[in-house]
């Protein structure tokens, strides 16, 4: 807890990060759905008999166009200074790779530093965060006398059934989701001590008969100048422009006692919905959210690729029989310059997906470099983009230059990962 509160500081700070070392505590002292203790690694100095460096593994399902699989998502990566480079973190990676594939996990994913993590074989594939910010001239105002028609209360265990249909609902707008079962949610209401960095307030809203209509999360905390929202959904036939108004003042409101509430100077100037870069409030109210906030990413690993899509082969197979290429049948090599895969296709089906070892550079129907495949594979961009970017990256024959979008086209995702 104490080394990760120190290396996890900002590097002008004088005091340790708390809301780190009280995530670390709660992990390692609390009950968590998917992880134990055990699932950190710790680099000793036994010389000097102290800890050096350290990380985890949290365990996790997510699902790609509503299949499962299993994913190892490694957090709270550190390292004291005098013992970088060193290749420590690289090490720790291997055992906690090594934890992962034995647990069944098709993927692994990180939240993280630019660049970095794609030397142990990540690339940023999927969108994180992102969304829109409107300011205080912007939130809609009640008229005078007007009751509030929407509000809203703390969640409790007793509401996880609602909140357990909601965010499924709202998962079918995402390629790709995280499983959030009872327990997890039960988690995320009850779970985290008051000053864990990923504490959240979870939110019910009602309308003004009591009927429950969504829910809302946020922090209970001001980011910078802003009052974040990172997750608001609707139940299905409710209207966002009937209840977003509510949620926007009840946001302001929080922000500003937050605020007042503070140790520190804290102004609260806009509220960011953090919602990532597609979400239905922003069609609703894109006036009153003027400011678009570009999206960060996800990095994502993927060791095996010909086993994932193998995996995915039913989503596959509807894509292609809805398509223009109906009932196909043949080969196609996904190039990695140094590594490939094959997929053979009979009659619509996928019938094998194989990895192959190129014969030379360009021995394959479409090339990817790097990892620029996984982009294209988790609907994070499409293929289009991704060969006009690199000149390297691509296809070699008229069928791949069919059927690669079809198999792959682009479809934004929303994750909320566990931690």
């Amino acid at each position: 807890m104490a080394f990760n509160g120190r290396i996890h500081a900002e590097p002008e700070a004088d005091e340790p990060q708390e809301f780190v070392a009280a995530w670390v505590q709660d992990l390692m002292t609390l009950p968590h759905p998917t992880f134990v203790p055990e699932d950190f690694t710790i680099v000793e100095d036994t010389g000097k008999g102290k800890i050096v460096s350290s990380l985890n593994l949290i365990n996790q399902t997510w699902r790609y166009a509503g299949l499962e699989f299993g994913v190892g998502r490694p957090e709270l990566v550190g390292t004291d200074p005098e013992y970088r480079r060193r290749g420590l973190v690289r090490e720790q990676f291997k055992v906690i790779h090594e934890w992962s594939a034995a647990r069944g996990h098709k993927m692994q994913v990180i939240t993280g530093i630019p660049y970095y993590y794609r030397q142990f074989g990540y690339e940023m594939g999927l969108s994180l965060g992102g969304g829109r910010l409107g300011y205080l001239p912007h939130v809609p105002k009640l008229k005078e006398g007007e009751a509030e028609p929407y509000v809203l209360r703390p969640a409790t265990e007793a509401d996880i059934p609602f909140l357990v249909q909601v965010y499924e609902v709202a998962c079918q707008r995402s390629l790709i989701s995280c499983v959030w079962d009872e327990a997890l949610w039960r988690y995320e209401l009850n779970g985290r001590s008051e000053k864990n960095i990923h504490r959240t307030n979870a939110m019910l809203i009602e309308s003004a008969e009591g009927e429950p209509v969504g829910f809302l999360l946020h922090p209970p905390t001001v980011w910078s100048t802003n009052i974040l929202v990172t997750g608001y959904e609707l139940k299905a036939g409710v209207s966002w422009l009937a209840v977003t108004p509510s949620v926007i003042r009840y946001a302001v409101k929080m922000g500003q006692q937050y605020a007042t509430e503070s140790k520190e100077t804290l102004e609260v100037q806009a509220y960011y919905f953090n919602l990532g870069p597609e979400h239905p409030v922003y069609a609703a109210f894109s006036e009153r959210m003027p400011r678009l906030a570009n999206p960060y990413a996800w990095y994502v690993r993927i060791p095996d690729v010909a086993d994932f899509l193998a995996h995915i082969s039913p989503v596959l197979e509807e894509r292609l029989a809805k398509s223009v290429l109906v009932g196909h049948s043949g080969d196609l090599k996904l190039g990695f310059y140094r590594s490939g895969v094959k997929l053979t296709f009979e009659q619509g089906k996928l019938k094998e997906s194989s990895a192959y070892q190129p014969e030379t550079g360009e021995d394959g129907d479409v090339l990817f470099p790097y990892l620029t495949f996984l982009r294209v594979l988790l609907g994070h961009n499409d293929f289009w983009e991704v060969e006009n970017f690199f000149a390297d990256c691509y296809v070699r024959n008229d069928a791949a230059r069919a059927l690669v979008p079809i198999l792959f086209p682009k479809q934004g995702s929303n994750v909320w990962g566990v931690v």
